[in-house]
Order: structure tokens, then sequence, then C-alpha cells
């Protein structure tokens, strides 16, 4: 929306809570931002600004209104509210508001809502819900030691950074009739709300980074392309109004109306996630796909020694991956038997491929192998489509027990072009391994 329209994103680090705020946490929204394309070198990003550092212009805005007669001090505990309530429940009945309690040590400062009226917040999602001004109760602006609360520094850094729209998660809907009576009351134009639907998971419970997987950096992690996480994210509760999904970003960018946003949860379906990916890494260049797929072909990813990795036999490989993969961390095993001195050992695999009669497979398609002149897919698969053929078997069931033995799996690249690759001489190594633990384990 900034970048449509011209105007700025600002990143604030709201971090005036000490107990839930490490550096850490703020790397981690800084590089995640920047890992889909929100970063200091874009022309519509400002930021990232620290609530913390702006905590003097949040006092002198409580004693702004506190002068104005629109805040005023309370030293009410909540023992003593329920006392005059009878219950835990009900909010704060104004016993403070005419005491003309002066600043103290322990006594809180409390927002003057007004009697009378209602406080309509015109949202561009959710049109222009009102809130009865009586069941707004006078709320607390600073605590008693003096430090702001949340309410009024977001409201004074909003001020001070010139936010003219907000747009955030629907649970904040609440604080805005107070957060509006707020700007009124220093003087401004309160910005234009919006409040996005939250985001469920399949059993259409709120996300909770406590339940599910919910940051950023671990889908990246996994091996989502930034690009596709992007689209998704973008089609989660809006859409372009027709039947396409898969579109660069700076269409959507185009088409996005924040007006056109859905009021309803919106579901963070993973499988559909999965599915986009899978069309992102389709749709790269070979080079592209090669680079993307750097970081999961070394250590601590890759299970070969780092001198055995040939870069060249895996951009051979590449291409056959590529068609397969819906994320970019299963390149690992789809590879590994290229650079791995024996394939890795697969007990489900091994036990669902060497059943009666591998061994006789086994054992004819090396003899087979060893006398063919030329090392190419098509000249391999002939050799199999025969020996299948002797034994009264289909080619896929043919292959089933030399895929194993090749490359440790049932599931992996075309078989043949896996062996076109791997050579002569390590695929024949490979069958005798086999032939002979398969004797063992029958003997």
């Amino acid at each position: 929306m900034a970048r449509q329209s011209g105007g700025t994103f600002v990143l604030r680090i709201e971090d005036t809570d000490a107990a839930r705020n490490k550096p850490e946490w703020i790397d981690g929204i800084i590089s995640a931002l920047a890992a889909i394309g929100i970063h200091s070198e874009d022309a519509a990003f400002e930021g990232p600004y620290f609530q913390s550092h702006n905590a003097d212009r949040h006092r002198e805005a409580g004693l702004q209104l506190f002068a104005a007669g629109r805040a005023y001090y309370c030293d009410c505990s909540r023992e003593q509210l329920k006392e005059r309530t009878g219950s835990d429940h009900l909010g704060y009945d104004g016993f403070c508001r005419d005491r003309g309690l002066a600043f103290e040590e322990g006594r809180a400062l409390r927002f003057r809502t007004p009697d009378e009226g209602e406080t309509v917040v015109v949202d561009l999602v959710r049109g222009e819900p009102a809130f009865p001004n009586n069941a707004i109760e006078d709320f607390v602006i600073a605590r008693g030691d003096g430090s702001p609360v949340f309410l009024i520094a977001n409201v004074v850094d909003d001020l001070d950074e010139g936010i003219t729209q907000v747009i955030r998660g629907e649970e904040h809907l609440s604080n805005t009739p107070k957060q509006q009576l707020l700007w009124e009351a220093l003087g401004a134009k309160p910005p234009a709300w919006a409040h996005l639907p939250v985001i469920v998971n399949e059993k259409r419970q709120k996300l909770s980074k406590r339940r599910d997987k919910v940051a950023l950096e671990d889908y990246l992690a996994e091996g989502f392309l930034p690009e596709a996480m992007v689209n998704y994210l973008m089609l989660l509760g809006w859409g372009p109004g027709d039947d396409r999904e898969i579109m660069p970003h700076e269409e959507l960018e185009q088409l996005f109306r924040i007006e056109d946003v859905n009021t309803a949860p919106a579901f963070f379906d993973v499988k559909k996630l999965t599915a986009f990916n899978g069309d992102y890494i389709r749709a790269l260049s070979p080079e592209q796909f090669a680079n993307a797929c750097a970081p999961w072909l070394v250590a601590p990813y890759a299970p070969w020694a780092p001198e055995a990795f040939d870069r060249n036999l895996f951009e051979a490989a590449a291409p056959l991956a590529q068609t397969r993969l819906a994320l970019l961390s299963e390149i690992t095993s789809y590879v590994d038997f290229l650079f791995l001195d024996e394939p890795v050992e697969d007990e489900a695999s091994w036990n669902k491929a060497m059943k009666a009669g591998a061994g006789d497979i086994l054992t004819d398609t090396r003899a087979e192998l060893a006398t063919v002149a030329d090392w190419k897919a098509d000249d391999l698969k002939a050799v199999l489509l025969a020996v299948g053929e002797k034994h009264g078997l289909k080619l896929g069931k043919a292959q089933a027990p030399i895929r194993v033995a090749v490359t440790g799996r049932t599931i992996g690249l075309p078989l043949f072009e896996s062996m076109e690759l791997l050579g002569r001489d390590r695929v024949l190594a490979r069958l005798d391994a086999a032939a002979k633990k398969l004797a063992a384990t029958q003997a």
C-alpha cells in the first residue's frame, strides 16, 4: 500500500516492555522483513524507530493532557475498586475524577473519557463501527512511576512520525476508540484505520507462536522462496478478483485495494503455500535454481564431505530435481547419492524393494550393464527393459531394487539419468554391494 500510493512503510520497534524485548528478536524482525524485500535500501521504507527512544515525548503528552483537564491522577488500588463495585470484572468507576490529585509516586494518570456520545472509528475494512463513550472506562495512560503505557506511546509516536494510515490486526480494534480519543485530545486528526482479519490454522484457531509455526525465518529455512511467501501472504484475506493466484509482486501491488480485504478469518494453508512454492521453484532459471539450493548443499544439511561435492555434477543433476521439488531443502536427499561413497541406508526403502526375486534382478542387471558400450540413459533403460521382460516384470517392478541399490531410496530423480551421472564403475560397485548384502540377509 505504501508503494502504490507513493508513501512510506514505517517500521517501529515497540520496545518499552523490557521483559518482552531482546536484541535477537529485533534482529529477527529486521532480517525477516529484508528477506521478503522490505529493507533500508527501499525508498518506500523508513526505520527502524525504537519506541523507547521517545519516552520523554510520551511523558510530555501525558502532562499536556493533565494540564488541559483531559487526564487526572488516581490512587485507587484494584482491591479498593472491587470493594466499591463488588466485582473483579467491572471497569474503573471514575472515583478520582474530581478529587484534584496531583502527581505522587504510586498515582496513575488516567484519561478522562467523554460521558456522552460515541466514538466512531472510520475503518477502511470494517466500515464505521461506533463505540458508546460511556462504555469506555477512564483508562490509564501513565503508571504509578510516571512511565507512559503503550496506548499513549503509540499515539505520540504515530503523531511524531507522520503516520496517516494504521493497518493492523483486528485484535487491536478494541483499542482504537481509546487511541482515537487520545489523537483528538492532543489536537490532531486521527489516521485512517484498517483492521485486517486474523489468520487461523487448519483447525480454525488463531495462529499462535506457542502452538503453530509462525516465524517467517522458519519457513525460509525450510526452503520456501521469499517470492512464493510474499505471493501467498498477499492472498490471505484478499484476492485480485479473478482466478489467478500466482503473479509477480509488482502486479499484486498495483491490484491491491485495502477496501477489498475480507473481514472473515484467513486460513493459513501450508499445503497451498507448498504448492505455490513448487510453482515458483519450477519457474526459476537453471542458474537461479542452482544458486537457490546452495544453502542445502553444505553443512549442516549436506551429509557428504565438502571435498566430495562436485559443482558440475550437481548442475547436471539440478534440472532433474527442479521439476520434483516443493521445498528447496528437499534437494539434499535427491542428490546425496552422487556425493556419498555409499548410498544412504533407508530401511523402509530396502524392505519395500528387496523382495523375492530381487537378487536375480540385481545379478542379471549388473552382468548386462557391464557390457553396455555407451553409458547413456536410453541404453541403460533398454537393459532394464530386457531384464524385466526376462523375469516377467514391467519396468517399474524391475527397476525398484536397482533404484534402491544405486540411490538408497525408492523415490528420487529419474533412475537412468541418475545412473548415467553416477558413472559405470560406481553403479556396478553399488549393485555388487546390494547383491552381497541381500544374499547375507537371506542366508
